[in-house]
């Protein structure tokens, strides 16, 4: 097995520049390296969960939505904001949530840990999908709603920013010290060394093993999973780390595996250091976001949200605006005096 060359457990540096991250994998992971199904799940220390969370069902008895702006105006004018930020953020940006009427949960069922970790085929099948996917899903521009935290940051409003997304366009707008709670895209671990490479690296090689894979999708989904039939998955050919040959999976918590515990736990830190939490576009459907929420409110704290559907928190909430993100936040900025920068440039292709 190649040598982990992450965190302290690999007395080693990560391949990528700058980047701080814990160690992904235990001393013991050793997942097979050829195309044959393993014979038990690979482990990885982010644990998992039996059955992951997929849907709710909003009950009768929850306060309705409002258009008024100003709870929110009100929280930010004084400071210190923790902003919690899901998939309906970056709707606009052309990448669909995962709930509501339109959401990918209505034509997808998403990849778990455990379906990829336990079989060849569903990694082949899904490593098409999401190759197929990050052409478009690298390629996305923040919109309004990110510009707007952006700039709320940047005028020391805000305490942090933590999303649930993984498509890295708040940092795109320019926001700093984001939390990605789910991981990133951008970024490919191998789970058995270790080693953390670039989404980038990893497409080109995709290119290379499979000349000629143009498939026509019939959608994109918040994983950056395209829709292809297993027809259009054909004999798609995955490759292993360049490392160690060991099986590579994409740096995001998977549904059915959970947050690893020190990001929960500088999560934590952060709601107890905030003066109010902000939730932007999330249904909160998933405890991984929902435990913030619950948080806050158990230390007094003011919770708003701002989604246009009822959300699993709205009970914890102070008031929930039903408004668009981009257009909302736009506003509350403009009241506060702050200008919304002018949209970033396309980042560079995958």
């Amino acid at each position: 097995m190649g040598r982990c060359r992450v965190g302290r457990a690999g007395q080693g540096r990560c391949l990528l520049p700058g980047a701080r991250f814990p160690c992904p994998v235990l001393p013991s992971a050793r997942p097979p390296t050829g195309g044959s199904d393993p014979p038990r799940p690979v482990p990885y220390p982010g644990g998992m969960r039996v059955r992951p969370t997929l849907s709710w069902t909003p009950t009768g008895d929850l306060p309705p939505g409002t258009t008024d702006l100003a709870p929110v105006a009100d929280a930010l004018s004084t400071g210190g904001v923790l902003v919690l930020s899901g998939a309906g953020i970056s709707t606009e940006s052309g990448i669909p949530d995962y709930r509501g009427v339109d959401g990918s949960l209505n034509r997808h069922t998403p990849m778990t840990y455990q379906d990829f970790t336990a079989s060849a085929r569903a990694r082949r099948r899904y490593w098409a999908r999401s190759h197929l996917g990050w052409r478009t899903f690298g390629r996305a521009r923040p919109n309004a709603g990110h510009r707007a935290v952006a700039s709320l940051g940047r005028h020391g409003l805000l305490s942090g920013v933590i999303t649930q997304n993984v498509d890295g366009l708040h940092q795109a707008a320019g926001s700093e010290g984001v939390v990605e709670l789910h991981g990133s895209l951008a970024r490919v671990v191998c789970l058995s060394c270790g080693t953390l490479s670039p989404r980038g690296e990893l497409a080109r090689r995709l290119e290379e093993a499979n000349a000629g894979f143009e498939p026509v999708a019939a959608g994109i989904n918040p994983d950056g999973d395209a829709d292809l039939t297993d027809e259009q998955v054909g004999d798609f050919s995955v490759v292993p780390c360049a490392v160690c040959g060991g099986v590579l999976k994409p740096d995001v918590v998977f549904f059915g595996e959970t947050v690893p515990p020190p990001r929960v736990e500088h999560c934590r830190r952060l709601v107890r250091e905030a003066s109010s939490l902000l939730v932007l576009g999330s249904s909160l459907t998933v405890m991984s976001g929902l435990r913030f929420v619950r948080q806050a409110a158990d230390e007094g704290k003011p919770v708003l949200i701002v989604n246009r559907d009822p959300t699993r928190g709205d009970r914890h909430a102070l008031t929930r605006v039903a408004l668009p993100l981009g257009a909302a936040l736009a506003t509350v900025a403009g009241r506060l005096g702050i200008p919304v920068d002018s949209p970033a440039p396309r980042r560079a292709g995958p």
